[in-house]
């Protein structure tokens, strides 16, 4: 049997929000990120069967 902790206790709901989770909730709204998507996916490199993708090759 594992014994329990204070974050499985639920203490982990009480923590104070830090400015990097501040900051990155305000960046979700404010940034379209759909679009930005959108315009990258094409030039994004996608794994294969081969070898991961290291660099674009051209």
């Amino acid at each position: 049997m594992r014994q329990t902790t204070l974050a499985t206790a639920g203490f982990d709901r009480d923590a104070k929000t830090t400015r990097r989770k501040t900051f990155l909730r305000e960046m979700e709204g404010v940034v379209p990120w759909s679009a930005i998507i959108g315009l990258i996916a094409p030039f994004y490199l996608k794994a294969g069967n081969g070898r991961l993708p290291t660099r674009a090759r051209e």
